[in-house]
């Protein structure tokens, strides 16, 4: 137990303390920081491209909507406007639209590693079908976003406008949250343990969202002011951390509350035996080398007696 274990452990319950060391200890072997890192700047550098090139394909009525989807700044909206001014289909060909879709499955690739270290299952196999799967969890992403702001936009119509984004934008990230290991893993994942990964993402997320609404147009406006683009690029791959590290922490509290303790104890315990199994086979090996380098006394003397020269 680490002194930081300890020290957490000192303000919670008796009963509590399982679990919540079974849990830092999940955390700390996942590596759930570093890993959330990974994920937001994967996300960066292979959402946003997708969504410039479709932004550039549909053309000019389209970049309204990017702004709006990515809640750009009238400043920074205006320089997203003049960058894609007169481009249509040429600017991206067939070459660099299918190099745009083969370098976002980095995203899908890190995914794939993280959910394969939280739930420790196997994934599909390398592949062209595991690529083609990647490609169109990223492809999905892309038009979750795209979705996701459509309904909101539609819930305007709702008698209780408040209510209806939130009850909307809440089954939208249920269903992320399930689909995305589903088609990235495959069937290796039980369907009990994506609809709880995915109902604690949905439940996390209404309070993460209520908190972006107000905290990331301001923090997107301040970065541009003060840093210009490159200040809105720290504060998206900031705001996708923070997405990524939810994604993660509820996929790991659903990994642990869905196997139960004596499950967990009996896992263990089989490793255990395992390495004690391989130990004494270890150790017996090693008894019969040593026996054999030892060897009978009579036999060496006997043996050196016969190789003694003839005088």
């Amino acid at each position: 137990m680490t002194s930081l274990t300890g020290k957490v452990l000192a303000f919670v319950p008796q009963r509590l303390r399982t679990p919540v060391v079974t849990m830092i200890d999940e955390l700390l072997r996942v590596q759930i920081f570093d890993r959330s890192m990974t994920l937001a700047a994967q996300a960066f550098t292979s959402i946003f491209p997708l969504l410039i090139m479709l932004s550039a394909l549909a053309g000019g009525g389209s970049r309204q909507h990017l702004g709006d989807l990515v809640r750009l700044p009238d400043t920074s909206a205006r320089l997203l406007d003049d960058a894609l001014d007169g481009s249509r289909s040429n600017a991206f060909g067939v070459v660099g639209g299918l190099i745009v879709i083969l370098s976002a499955t980095g995203l899908a690739r890190a995914l794939v590693r993280a959910y394969r270290t939280v739930w420790q299952v196997p994934g599909r196999r390398a592949g062209a079908a595991s690529t083609g799967w990647q490609i169109g969890s990223v492809l999905m992403l892309v038009g979750f976003l795209i979705v996701i702001r459509m309904l909101s936009s539609l819930t305007g119509m709702l008698p209780s406008p408040r209510a209806g984004q939130v009850v909307v934008t809440a089954l939208a990230d249920l269903a992320l949250a399930v689909a995305l290991p589903r088609i990235l893993l495959g069937p290796v994942v039980p369907w009990s343990r994506l609809l709880l990964t995915g109902g604690l993402f949905a439940a996390v997320m209404v309070g993460v969202r209520a908190g972006g609404a107000i905290y990331l147009p301001r923090a997107l406006q301040s970065s541009a002011d003060r840093y210009g683009t490159i200040g809105l690029a720290f504060t998206y791959i900031g705001w996708l951390y923070v997405l990524s590290f939810c994604l993660l922490l509820t996929a790991i509290v659903a990994g642990v509350l869905h196997v139960p303790d004596q499950e967990r104890q009996d896992q263990l315990a089989d490793a255990d035996e395992q390495a004690a199994d391989t130990g004494e086979h270890d150790q017996g090996g090693q008894r019969q080398v040593g026996q054999h380098d030892e060897g009978d006394p009579e036999q060496d003397r006997e043996h050196s007696h016969d190789h003694q020269p003839d005088l």
